[in-house]
């Protein structure tokens, strides 16, 4: 699919410049740099000024909200320097509704009193389609980053507490030396059609009415396209004979890598396991349409940003290719 590379979080050509990732006195020279810039994070979620990334000197006041062990990510080189993430969670906001963070989709913004009223930490679901491709690549890296050292902490293999390496890149334990890398969860996800029809389903607490394309992880020991058969069967009870590769998508939340693909169903009998899945249906084209423009009467779209509402407005707009 030529292009593929345009979904949100798709590749802007950030040189990541892994080679100085694990050089302490490198990764010094670079926080001194008078270019670099930090880029905060606040339980995941960046700091935005209208729709880009906000940056930070390092000697910022804001910044330094941040605990005195507070996790600091170097994420690379851009063209104007060093750029690394920081992380500012141990900042407790005036007045923090709890109850107002998570859930499908976290609508609330906190705002840093060290930083103008258009500054605001906000949920990257939320923001994603308003990213720059660079904002958007660096705040995907920072979120997954973030997220597999909050749950990452000890050693798979022994149990002790491990320590961050590597400029935020990975972890070591200390205890029997093993070295613990960021994973990336390979998940497939699929434009299913048979005819005119595409194949769409929705999990439940969803927003009422949302649909999407079918989608699931890939098992040890099994191909793409074998995973993409199974899951639909498994989903929806359709078996899928042509299997194809369209683009793929990084997706931290927290930590998937949605790789897109079409199928070509062998029949349109649709069996859902109710375990897997709330509900599948048929979808022709011209109601597919409706659908993406906002006027079906029942069908609402996967999100905008979503791997899921690229493929489909490219299948119906015939850029598959």
């Amino acid at each position: 699919m030529r292009i593929a590379e345009e979904v949100t979080f798709g590749g802007s050509g950030l040189d990541r410049a892994a080679h100085l990732r694990g050089d302490a006195g490198e990764e010094a020279r670079l926080a001194a740099d008078p270019a670099a810039r930090v880029l905060p994070f606040w339980r995941m979620k960046p700091l935005l000024a209208g729709d880009a990334l906000t940056r930070l000197a390092p000697d910022h006041p804001a910044l330094a909200s941040a605990a005195e062990d507070a996790l600091r990510i170097f994420l690379g080189l851009d063209e104007n320097g060093p750029v690394f993430a920081l992380d500012l969670s141990a900042w407790l906001p005036e007045g923090l509704d709890e109850t107002a963070l998570g859930g499908f989709l976290d609508q609330s913004e906190q705002r840093h009193p060290a930083l103008p009223d258009d500054h605001a930490f906000t949920e990257l679901r939320a923001a994603m389609t308003r990213l720059t491709p660079r904002d958007a690549e660096l705040a995907a890296m920072a979120r997954a980053l973030f997220a597999w050292h909050a749950s990452h902490g000890f050693c798979a293999r022994c149990g002790a507490k491990s320590d961050v390496s590597s400029a935020g890149w990975q972890r070591q334990c200390p205890a029997c030396g093993a070295p613990h890398f960021p994973r990336t969860d390979p998940v497939v996800i699929m434009l299913i059609t048979h005819g005119n029809s595409v194949l769409l389903g929705r999990s439940p607490g969803w927003p009422e009415g949302m649909y999407s394309l079918l989608a699931g992880f890939v098992e040890p020991g099994e191909t793409l396209e074998a995973a993409v058969r199974r899951e639909v069967y498994e989903e929806a009870g359709v078996e899928v004979g042509r299997v194809g590769y369209l683009a793929s998508q990084p997706w931290p939340f927290p930590a998937s890598l949605m790789i897109g693909c079409r199928g070509e169903a062998l029949s349109r009998e649709i069996t859902i396991d109710p375990a897997e899945i709330e509900d599948a249906l048929w979808l022709p084209r011209e109601e597919a349409l409706q659908a993406m423009a906002g006027l079906h009467p029942r069908i609402k779209p996967a999100r905008k940003g979503a791997i899921a509402h690229f493929l489909l407005s490219n299948w119906l707009a015939d850029r598959l290719d």
